[in-house]
């Protein structure tokens, strides 16, 4: 029950990060992306040097595995100077993928780039088969299914995204006081992101398979790599574009905490044995979809919605 609690917890989570990052960012903005990096690398950052002092706590009195999983995730890692560097290839595409995500907020609606981002998922799949990393075995009619949906349904959205009346566009973005111009970088953008996140996922995979860096170090190279990141973006901002990076960004800062907090129960519920937490979690961004239609007034046609509904029940039934 503790873990089925958790992986609610984690799909809450990730889905306010989607929420208030898109909150947090404005059309006009071109340093938007570079404050959400800072804001979710610098929330990262604090989380990574709490597992560090509390890993070194927890390895010299009782042990992890003494230690509750929730508890491990929350405040422990072994990470090592090593592993930064094992990791920093997939970190990047991860990270990557994010930035590009980020980018997107600005010219595409939380509704229609959420679902694609996430469904990374079905291509990654398919690259560790091609790759050889998984049998051909673990293929199943689900899965064929799943990554069918997910095809067909990001395939027909770019279909409905471009072909839509400019006039109709206009008119249902009105309500949520967005405008948005119809642009295939707009619908790229997303698309990259699922690309890029899937070769990280890929990576993942190859790293974990010829390396010996646990979870615990992976992710905290991980939250390394994006603090160092956040850094440069704080640098970028003040000194180069002399922009403020606090004043005027709270949801930005919550949608930091939300991304890693979502993070620390993702990692809670991957160590468990509730398998079906995996499945939870990655529908996620239904509940993105559902919060701009409730905070940001976002306002798809039918054909936007039946499409997006079936790369949801691709993500979950892929999951």
């Amino acid at each position: 029950m503790l873990f089925y609690f958790l992986s609610i917890l984690a799909l809450l989570c990730w889905s306010g990060s989607d929420l208030f990052s898109k909150m947090g960012t404005r059309e006009q903005d071109k340093n938007s992306h570079w404050k959400v990096v800072f804001f979710v690398g610098l929330v990262m950052g604090i989380h990574f040097f709490i597992t560090l002092i509390g890993g070194a706590i927890i390895d010299n009195t009782v042990g992890v595995d003494s230690v509750n999983k929730v508890v491990a995730s929350l405040l422990y890692t072994d990470f090592k100077l090593m592993d930064f560097v094992s990791y920093f290839p997939v970190a990047a595409l991860y990270i990557l993928a994010m930035v590009l995500g980020y980018i997107g907020l600005r010219y595409i609606e939380l509704s229609i780039s959420s679902p694609i981002c996430n469904s990374s998922g079905a291509l990654a799949f398919l690259l560790c088969v091609i790759f050889g990393i998984f049998s051909v075995e673990d293929i199943t009619l689900t899965t064929i299914i799943g990554i069918v949906m997910i095809t067909v349904g990001i395939v027909a959205l770019g279909f409905v995204e471009q072909h839509e009346d400019e006039q109709v566009r206009q008119a249902r973005q009105e309500r949520a006081n967005r405008k948005y111009t119809k642009s295939i970088l707009a619908f790229l953008l997303p698309i990259s992101y699922l690309i890029i996140d899937a070769l990280g996922t890929v990576g993942d995979e190859l790293i974990f398979a010829k390396t010996d860096i646990t979870d615990y170090a992976a992710n905290s190279a991980f939250e390394l790599t994006f603090f160092i990141l956040a850094v440069f973006a704080f640098v970028w901002l003040k000194a180069v574009k002399k922009d403020k990076v606090f004043r005027g960004n709270k949801h930005l800062l919550f949608g930091g905490i939300c991304e890693t907090v979502g993070q620390i129960f993702y990692m809670a519920v991957m160590f468990s044995d509730f398998s079906a937490g995996m499945v939870i979690i990655s529908a996620y961004c239904a509940i993105s979809v559902l919060w701009s239609r409730i905070f940001l007034k976002e306002k798809m046609s039918w054909k936007h919605y039946a499409d997006i509904a079936l790369v949801i029940a691709g993500i979950v039934i892929l999951g």
